[in-house]
């Protein structure tokens, strides 16, 4: 059993897909190491392979077989069950998130952790759990408490994943640009005030002090990237640019009196 990340144990498995798209689930988290307990239809099995669906294959190639879920944990120090019913047994009982943190700190000391998945149609039996240092179980619908052992397999391995790979919770994708600095923030709030102020917005003067304030700290707020800095001055610069009004009405500078329908 590798000595960096939990072994996921599926015990008496009963369709062949579902074991490759354990496979596929595990991979996708990073986890590699899988054990199969007594496969109902015997392994190697293609239609396993065919759902793990190409570089997830090498999650079986590697995958060892046992006879009984006591010899594929026999080397593990800590092992957990997953189950979902309850069970007349006194054990610990973790959600998926506070177990892989527990078996992060196992296998960060040098711990070797197991988790089992029991079969399709009945779960893991007692005498499964009976091996387990500790119970997970998922906080599902408690009328419909059932999962696939292929979710139960990506619900665990994505919580191993979340809990030790550096992925920051939020990030924005910038699209091949980048954030505007306060400089340029700065220019595009100076341009759009001194067009408002050609355009009589600041009014009454009393107020104008106290609406440029409000401007300026609405452009601070916005986390705007450069490209957006660049559309805002082109948007203002056309908005601004004299326009040729000879179709409305009478040709540019008609007056009050006559150019625009008078």
């Amino acid at each position: 059993m590798s000595g960096n990340e939990p072994v996921f144990v599926l015990v008496r498995p009963q369709l062949g897909e579902n074991v490759g798209a354990s496979a596929r689930a595990m991979l996708n988290f990073g986890l590699t190491r899988m054990r199969l307990v007594d496969p109902r239809d015997g392994w190697p099995n293609p239609r396993a392979v065919a759902m793990a669906s190409g570089a997830a294959a090498r999650v079986l190639d590697i995958a060892g077989v046992f006879p009984t879920t006591a010899a594929a944990v026999a080397d593990a120090g800590f092992v957990f069950a997953t189950t979902a019913r309850g069970r007349d047994l006194t054990k610990p009982v973790m959600t998926p998130e506070r177990a892989m943190e527990h078996a992060r700190a196992l296998v960060a000391a040098g711990q070797r952790v197991a988790f089992l998945f029991g079969p399709e149609r009945t779960g893991l039996e007692n005498e499964d759990v009976v091996r387990a240092n500790a119970i997970v179980t998922v906080p599902v619908n408690p009328d419909f408490p059932s999962l696939n052992v292929g979710q139960a397999v990506l619900l665990c391995a994505y919580e191993w994943r979340r809990q030790t790979a550096a992925q920051p919770p939020e990030v924005t994708a910038m699209a091949g640009t980048v954030f505007a600095s306060a400089g340029e923030v700065e220019r595009l709030a100076g341009h759009w005030e001194e067009a408002l102020q050609a355009a009589g917005f600041f009014f009454p003067p009393a107020k104008a002090a106290s609406m440029k304030a409000s401007l300026r700290n609405f452009w601070s707020r916005m986390p705007l990237t450069r490209s957006e800095v660049q559309t805002l001055h082109g948007m203002l610069r056309q908005l601004m640019r004299p326009r040729d009004r000879g179709g409305e009405g009478g040709g540019e500078g008609g007056g009050d009196g006559g150019g625009e329908g008078g």
